[in-house]
């Protein structure tokens, strides 16, 4: 069984992250490229950029739809089976994400679709 984890960009990297995948559309705002650690940059599996766009528009009154469009752009991604494959076989993959709000954010929605999908 895959763990998966979360964890910000800006946090140091740890041996316990395992497979360290970043699943930011965008590079991370003020991060190095030489100064992150990371196995994977699984841009496909990413929020659409009309739907991450409409989103942040507001943010607060938008999250609860974007919970749900964005579990279905995952459930009709071809990328998320080529991503599924890809970590198959891993202990621990760590989702890295830049978002500064930990209780909001793609990366959770992505962590409960994969744990759903997975086990």
């Amino acid at each position: 069984m895959i763990q998966i984890k979360l964890k910000r960009v800006y946090d140091a990297g740890e041996s316990s992250d395992g497979f360290r995948v970043l699943v930011d559309k965008l590079w991370p705002r003020g991060m190095k490229k030489e100064n992150l650690h990371y196995d994977l940059w699984a841009k496909d599996i990413t929020p659409s950029t009309p739907l991450r766009e409409w989103y942040h528009q507001d943010e607060e009154n938008h999250w609860e739809k974007f919970k749900k469009k964005y579990t279905e752009e995952l459930t009709k991604s071809a990328a998320m089976e080529d991503f599924i494959n890809k970590i198959k076989g891993k202990q621990v993959v760590t989702l890295l994400y830049a978002s500064k709000n930990a209780m909001e954010n793609h990366a959770l929605i992505l962590q409960k679709y994969l744990e759903k999908t997975l086990y």
